[in-house]
């Protein structure tokens, strides 16, 4: 297990790099003089913009050179310095840190929530597979996935913040701000996700060692829960993992709905406002947490599954 997560380690090296080039040439290169334009104004003159290219470090050489932009750059980020926020006149790291808090408390419920819901659900409708349990569940999450997001997000706000006066509708002051935001985001992809677990959970409920379980008389509940979900798990974390990246984006709708001061939020402010290092630092931190989440996923199959080690050895 240590030799294969050693292994796994060291193959995402190349890809980090892979992922700061590309970031770099993408803000550095492709935009060229667009930053101390986008900031000083269109009609900024050259000495103007030079003195904001010395500032900020980009009358530097790009990549052949010892204090380039590009080893300025991947130092930077080695050290957890992603530049300097020109809108908002501070580092770009506090003003990560201030949105990643929010992000967290809002993306995390909605993941463990309806990954908990949804697995119990499965189980319950594979167990009664063809019967009415099992039809309803169906009939539900077919309902639940035919409705769109946005319209979520404003029939909940509508509804139960406005009408019904249940839940604030905009801010975050309390962890009763983020009840209804997690409300929807749950009930807006549980649909889903009962589907493809329910899919995942009976390709296992008809393989011999679950009709072995059975023609030994144990309970149903025993043989679904400590035989068929344990060896569906695989697929289950590989949809949950592919679904944090989009954890991340669709947070950019419920923040920018209940002004929630999240990453999405802090995004959108970066983009309106012209901020290249905050969008720069979105970009590359979105892109290093998909990395993380991939080689966690890698771990996680080795440990539910031998055979992930034995056949990575061949």
């Amino acid at each position: 297990m240590l030799r294969y997560a050693a292994r796994r380690i060291l193959e995402t090296v190349p890809t980090t790099l892979g992922i700061l080039l590309a970031t770099f040439v993408l803000f550095n290169v492709v935009v060229g003089d667009s930053p101390a334009v986008a900031i000083l104004g269109k009609g900024a003159d050259a000495k103007s913009i030079e003195a904001f290219n010395r500032r900020y470090g980009y009358d530097k050489p790009l990549v052949f050179a010892k204090d380039s932009q590009f080893v300025s750059f991947v130092k930077s980020v080695a050290t957890g310095d992603f530049g300097y926020s020109t809108k908002m006149n501070e580092p770009v790291a506090d003003v990560l840190k201030r949105g990643v808090g929010p992000s967290l408390a809002l993306t995390v419920p909605i993941l463990a929530v309806g990954t908990l819901l949804a697995l119990a659900t499965a189980l319950v409708a594979a167990a009664y597979r063809g019967r009415f349990p099992d039809k309803a569940v169906l009939f539900v999450s077919a309902a639940l996935t035919s409705v769109n997001y946005v319209v979520w997000v404003v029939a909940g706000q509508f509804l139960f913040a406005y009408k019904a006066g249940w839940f604030p509708i905009w801010g975050f002051e309390s962890v009763w701000y983020l009840v209804l935001p997690v409300a929807i985001g749950v009930a807006s992809s549980i649909g889903a996700d009962v589907r493809f677990f329910r899919t995942a959970i009976l390709d296992e409920t008809f393989r011999p060692y679950v009709l072995t379980a059975r023609a030994k008389g144990l309970p149903r509940r025993t043989v679904m829960v400590r035989h068929v979900l344990a060896n569906a798990l695989i697929p289950v974390v590989t949809y949950v993992s592919l679904s944090i990246p989009y954890l991340f984006t669709g947070s950019l709708l419920l923040e920018s709905f209940f002004g929630i001061p999240g990453l999405g939020s802090v995004a959108i402010n970066a983009i309106q406002s012209g901020d290249l290092a905050v969008v720069r630092a979105t970009v590359l931190l979105g892109a290093l947490v998909y990395q993380a989440v991939t080689l966690s996923t890698d771990l996680l199959y080795a440990f539910l599954d031998p055979r992930v080690r034995l056949t990575a050895r061949r």
